[in-house]
């Protein structure tokens, strides 16, 4: 009896050791995900509310940095390179800070995302963009700290900060009409060599139309400066396939002569074993 007794203590205070108490966060994390034209943006951050308190002029002071959130600093994520106030932000993450004041902000996107709240040692020379709005009231209070994209356009939106009585929008713009030129001239000017080229090899691989698959090959080396030789091991094995040996035999040898000079082994023996094979070795 003794023996069950404390095997039943020994359980217990097993479980008491292993168990944890989970609580909601004061300020739970947030992230937001939004396409503005063609560029990805994501915004991570943590969301405290105000619970009665004064928020600027109190809790988070006029004139002094602010980590724009709680807990790790809020970040923003751009896939492009994108502008504000006239400075280029290369696509990557940054930290948001900002010194609020009373009728305006100072906002800043800080290189060196990886901070808990403000750095301990603030580097100008990680400054990516700063810029100064102006403060807009509220129509109502808001209650919990919201960090949004807005005033979404085909180039550009806004960066809404949004907490107590108090809205700051920071506009910048993405480079949606740069990227849609260069796709619209891409596609009137024709298929590219990468195009003619996978399709070679595609119909090659897929025993297509292999005078189709030497034209179109021809036409992707014919536009490359200087073929790499994996493509030329490529249009060696299609005219060998198109009944073209003595064409198969001179690209072959400078696939050859390319892949001993990169070094890579495997293309090598691919190019002598074809060579040997067609009665050039």
């Amino acid at each position: 009896m003794k023996k069950n007794a404390l095997m039943i203590m020994v359980f217990v205070f097993s479980l008491n050791i292993n168990a944890q108490v989970i609580t909601p966060q004061p300020s739970p994390s947030s992230k937001l995900e939004q396409k503005v034209g063609l560029t990805d943006v994501t915004i991570d951050y943590s969301r405290p509310s105000m619970r009665g308190r004064t928020i600027f002029g109190d809790l988070v002071p006029y004139g002094k940095l602010w980590r724009a959130g709680a807990n790790k600093n809020t970040t923003i994520t751009f896939s492009d390179d994108v502008v504000v106030d006239g400075h280029t932000l290369k696509s990557g993450t940054y930290a948001v800070y900002a010194i609020p004041n009373r009728t305006s902000w100072e906002v800043i996107f800080y290189a060196d995302h990886e901070n808990w709240g403000t750095p301990q040692k603030w580097d100008d020379t990680k400054v990516a963009a700063k810029t100064i709005v102006q403060t807009n009231n509220t129509p109502r209070d808001v209650e919990t700290l919201t960090v949004d994209l807005n005033n979404l356009t085909n180039t550009g939106a806004t960066l809404n900060i949004a907490w107590e009585k108090i809205v700051v929008e920071v506009p910048f713009e993405v480079p949606t009409d740069v990227t849609v030129s260069k796709s619209i001239a891409s596609a009137m000017g024709g298929p590219s060599a990468n195009d003619y080229y996978a399709a070679a090899v595609y119909y090659y691989q897929e025993g297509k139309d292999i005078a189709k698959a030497q034209e179109w090959m021809d036409k992707a080396i014919s536009m490359i400066e200087k073929p790499a030789f994996y493509q030329l091991r490529q249009q060696s094995l299609i005219y060998a396939k198109a009944g073209n040996k003595k064409a198969a035999i001179e690209t072959a040898k400078k696939s050859l002569a390319g892949s001993e000079k990169a070094g890579n082994a495997d293309y090598v023996k691919m190019n002598k074993d074809s060579l040997k094979a067609w009665g050039a070795l």
